[in-house]
């Protein structure tokens, strides 16, 4: 009967789906009230990279929300489609980082380290940065949804 509201959003201008994980092209990003340049700037931004999620658009606006849930608009074009992922921000503990075998330890990587996601199966993803590049459960990953696939 409501099998329509398992589709996913589009979004009304980009036509990709809604919400959706993308990160900030550049180190430098004003977060606005609203969705035009009259609205006063709630914040900045100063880490490309982190990842955010769109939640809205209007024009060439997007509505982002970071992993503390703080929301506001952007210009798209101060966002890539490129994947990144904080590791568990909410954890106090740092994540392991293993090899392809999904056992050996690689390293540890601290809550809040960004990396750069190469691909995720649903289960895990592999994360690389600087000076890293392994796989990371993806429970323990935020910039991606749970069960979420892709290469």
């Amino acid at each position: 009967m409501h099998a329509h509201a398992l589709e996913p959003q589009k979004g009304p201008v980009s036509g990709l789906p809604l919400p959706r994980y993308v990160s900030l092209k550049s180190d430098r990003v004003n977060v606005r009230e609203g969705p035009s340049k009259e609205h006063p700037t709630l914040w900045i931004y100063e880490r490309a990279a982190l990842p955010v999620e769109i939640t809205a658009e209007f024009e060439t606006w997007r509505k982002i929300r970071d992993s503390e849930g703080t929301e506001g608009w952007v210009l798209h074009s101060l966002l890539s489609g490129r994947r990144t992922a904080l590791v568990a921000p909410w954890k106090k503990e740092p994540q392991l980082l293993v090899a392809e075998d999904r056992k050996t330890p690689l390293a540890k990587l601290g809550p809040g380290v960004i990396g750069n996601l190469r691909d995720c199966d649903g289960k895990w993803c592999r994360i690389a940065g600087k000076g890293f590049d392994g796989y990371i459960q993806q429970e323990n990953l935020w910039g991606v949804y749970p069960g979420e696939k892709f290469e």
